[in-house]
């Protein structure tokens, strides 16, 4: 899948979310004075996505604070949401994509290599969408320490 860059405008989305309601990016941008952070990344409960995840939570209140909201995008299942988000006291929303209906388009599914060993599954992304729809900033294949750190670098935040 081709990926968004700075510009383009990004795909809207509605999905199931850990709490067993749905989000729709449409109305997220709408709330927020800046835009919407999605963060896409590749499975709940594993040991870089947890770190991820913790960094966005401890960072919550400054990226509040300025303007954004923070959505997370994976292909789990809801029910494993639940879990990781009740066990990490994530206080942001985590959304199934089972069928990557938001994955695809925003180009954060596709061939990765680990170790050697070639597979297709969700690259972890974050595409920063502006309140006007058009992606601010797109950045693929990050790491998951220390990401959020650049990213409020890249924001202006810090």
């Amino acid at each position: 899948m081709p990926r968004l860059e700075p510009g383009q405008a990004a795909p809207d989305f509605t999905l199931p979310t850990a709490d067993g309601s749905s989000f729709s990016l449409a109305e997220a941008r709408e709330s927020a004075e800046n835009g919407v952070i999605v963060y896409f990344y590749p499975a709940a409960s594993t040991p870089g996505c947890t770190t991820q995840a913790c960094d966005f939570r401890d960072s919550l209140a400054s990226l509040t604070a300025a303007g954004y909201s923070v959505v997370g995008v994976s292909p789990d299942p809801v029910e494993k949401l639940k879990k990781f988000t009740d066990d990490e006291s994530l206080t942001f929303p985590l959304v199934s994509d089972v069928e990557h209906t938001a994955l695809d388009p925003y180009g954060a599914w596709g061939e990765k290599k680990n170790y050697g060993r070639t597979y297709v599954g969700a690259i972890r992304s974050t595409v920063v969408v502006g309140k006007d729809g058009t992606v601010t900033e797109a950045q693929y294949n990050v790491r998951a320490k220390g990401h959020v750190a650049k990213l409020r670098r890249d924001l202006g935040i810090d």
